[in-house]
């Protein structure tokens, strides 16, 4: 069983038992999150699709950890102008694990 999630801006396809990491999310670690965006739910028989969102759907999940990303750099430079720009980025996220998916 599967479900499309939208969480953070994003589409996230998720199965119970998997990890994965989204968007920030304004919770404690160890807390548990639902999901009610769903977007499409999937057992092995048939489908749901969602007029935005699947009815009575939730996807449940618990908060792992926050962190950030490694940095990235990001360079600019304009030929014979001597400019030129280094700066970098690290993006929050939280990680969550997915438990259940109730339709």
């Amino acid at each position: 069983m599967f479900a499309v999630i939208e969480c953070g801006g994003k589409q996230h396809t998720v199965s119970e038992g998997e990890s994965l990491k989204v968007e920030l999310l304004s919770a404690d670690e160890g807390s548990t999150i639902e999901f009610d965006k769903v977007l499409m739910i999937s057992d092995g028989n048939g489908s749901k699709i969602g007029n935005p969102y699947v009815d009575n759907a939730k996807v449940t999940a618990k908060l792992v950890s926050n962190g950030k990303h490694d940095k990235i750099r990001v360079f600019k430079m304009k030929r014979r102008q001597n400019y030129r720009r280094t700066y970098g980025h690290r993006q929050n996220f939280s990680e969550i694990h997915i438990e259940s998916i109730t339709s």
